[in-house]
């Protein structure tokens, strides 16, 4: 074989290597991550109607939103049919929470927030399992982040008392940060100085 059709040959073989790892790749965006995308969709969609389906009695619960003007969270009160266990409690909190302010504050998280999981620990730790598109839509300050990580925190601990603190996690891992900001590699203890006092 002449030393033209040995690379002629050596270049072929290159080209069918890429082509191939490419096909790989785009089968896998196309068949695999959505797959996976649409089942934990799916799943939180049926965590949430299952918590939204509950019978029995309405209480109020205080959420606080923060106010980007003030620098500070807002109390709002809001009715929820409260799930049976604490663990449901807290993803109801922050389901209501990611739905957003219904009196015009700013939100906590992203509307689309898939909440993966809840664990309270005998502790009284409380982790909460995030989805990472909370990252990609997350608004970027760090006084929106400081103020995001206090309103779920004290939303959280305030109104489900056996709750003392709260780790978060994205897609079941610890992370630094949600844009840079507050160090999220340690458990949040409630924080009421975050919170506007009086009128």
């Amino acid at each position: 074989m002449s030393r033209r059709a040995k690379i002629l040959l050596l270049l072929l073989l290159v080209v069918l290597a890429v082509a191939g790892f490419y096909l790989r790749t785009l089968a896998k965006r196309v068949f695999i991550e959505p797959a996976q995308h649409a089942e934990e969709a799916a799943r939180a969609k049926l965590s949430e109607f299952a918590l939204q389906s509950k019978q029995g009695p309405s209480q109020t619960a205080t959420l606080y939103f923060p106010s980007l003007d003030g620098g500070n969270l807002l109390p709002e009160n809001r009715s929820l049919i409260w799930a049976e266990t604490d663990v449901d409690r807290v993803r109801q909190v922050v389901l209501a929470l990611a739905e957003g302010s219904h009196q015009g504050l700013s939100h906590v998280l992203p509307p689309s927030t898939t909440v993966r999981a809840v664990f309270l620990s005998p502790d009284g730790t409380a982790y909460v399992d995030l989805a990472n598109d909370v990252l990609n839509e997350f608004p970027p300050g760090i006084q929106t982040e400081t103020l995001a990580v206090y309103s779920l925190v004290n939303s959280i601990t305030m109104n489900i008392p056996s709750v003392k603190r709260v780790q978060f996690l994205i897609q079941g891992q610890e992370v630094e940060t949600l844009d840079g900001h507050a160090d999220l590699t340690a458990a949040f203890t409630p924080d009421p100085s975050h919170i506007k006092s009086g009128p």
